[in-house]
């Protein structure tokens, strides 16, 4: 199936479905829909960190620090997370990510998702998705602390690791759970 074709779920502001689209026409029309934003740490806890292929839908050839997605029609956050890793890093076995906060994206253009954040351990050797990662490495949290000025970033990638510097710090806090 064509991405632009997978069925999202359409949501308001508090997060309650409210209709189901093709992804292609949510993004066209900016209507609110979910994602979730994977950080996968190896053993010896550096970041997975990959620059996206030019031919995503959004955000081509970007640098993201996050694995994840799009959440499917009636799948829930939880279920995506753990779909989403393991597509993307090209693993079987990940264990469950783990649920840390959910936030309202806005581009401030129009364009908005909730955005569930999570955190996995992948311990296996990973084998990306060619369609989907150009490029990857696990990286020190202090590389990618230094390159967030240098390389361009996924916009929203970049909010969601921001809010989980926050949340680390004790500063921001969880909204509802993930569901």
């Amino acid at each position: 199936m064509n991405a632009a074709d997978e069925i999202l779920d359409i949501v308001d502001e508090h997060d309650r479905v409210v209709d189901r689209r093709p992804r292609g026409e949510a993004y066209a029309r900016g209507l609110r829909h979910r994602c979730v934003f994977v950080q996968a740490r190896d053993a010896a806890g550096r970041l997975f960190v990959h620059r996206r292929t030019a031919t995503k839908l959004v955000f081509p050839s970007l640098y993201d620090m996050f694995v994840g997605g799009v959440v499917g029609a009636g799948e829930s956050y939880d279920d995506a997370a753990l779909r989403e890793a393991e597509e993307e890093l090209g693993v079987r076995g990940l264990p469950r990510p783990a649920y840390l906060f959910k936030f309202l994206y806005d581009d401030g253009a129009g364009h908005g998702w909730w955005s569930a954040v999570y955190e996995v351990r992948c311990e296996l050797p990973v084998r990306p998705q060619a369609e989907e990662v150009q490029w990857h490495a696990f990286l020190p949290e202090e590389e990618v602390e230094r390159r967030l000025g240098t390389w361009e970033w996924v916009p929203d990638g970049l909010a969601a690791y921001q809010r989980l510097r926050a949340f680390r710090a004790g500063g921001d806090r969880p909204v509802g759970s993930a569901g």
